[in-house]
């Protein structure tokens, strides 16, 4: 079932459970995830966590993240390990250019998370969802090329690298080349 979207309004939430990931909007719960995430030395320079942790500061990344539905910018998820029933990283789902048929997809695993597949895992099956739900023809991602476990990431997820993309973003205050992924629709024999 395709569900019709339109970038800038209002997007119904989801969840999406995979087999041993889940995703879902983030709740007050997964204070602790920003929290750690807070202490990394590079998920606040390419996100909105915050880089100064309180209390107040990780309400409020996930009280952006919620707002991302009414403001029709896309779906910001939380990685949740099944297993654990805890968060251990966050997806986006961005839609700005659904219209063109396309949207990005960006993501991070905390620390206490990594090694164990959930990013591969929370990216293909975002991914799966977007093409059976909506619009969409191409998912981009856009991965800097010292990134090698995000590479790993995308490919494992199957994306597929297209070009090195000069100066594409700036990152902490730096324009930074970044690798272009995709991963398209599939096409069925008719």
């Amino acid at each position: 079932m395709t569900i019709k979207v339109e970038f800038g309004s209002p997007l119904p939430p989801i969840e999406i459970d995979g087999h041993h990931y889940r995703l879902r909007p983030f709740e007050a719960v997964d204070l602790h995830l920003v929290e750690e995430a807070s202490r990394d030395d590079f998920i606040p320079t390419i996100t909105t966590v915050p880089s100064e942790w309180t209390p107040e500061e990780g309400r409020a990344f996930i009280d952006r993240q919620n707002s991302r539905l009414t403001s029709g910018e896309g779906w910001s998820l939380a990685i949740i390990d099944r297993q654990r029933d805890r968060a251990v990283g966050q997806i986006g789902l961005w839609i700005s250019h659904l219209h063109k048929g396309r949207a990005e997809i960006g993501y991070w695993i905390a620390e206490s998370g990594r090694g164990h597949g959930a990013a591969s895992a929370g990216l293909r099956t975002l991914s799966d969802w977007a093409f059976k739900h909506l619009d969409v023809d191409r998912l981009s991602l856009f991965i800097e090329p010292w990134n090698t476990a995000s590479i790993k990431t995308a490919e494992r997820a199957g994306f597929g690298r297209e070009a090195l993309l000069r100066n594409w973003e700036r990152v902490g205050g730096s324009s930074r080349d970044m690798w272009s992924y995709a991963r398209t629709r599939p096409i069925h024999a008719g």
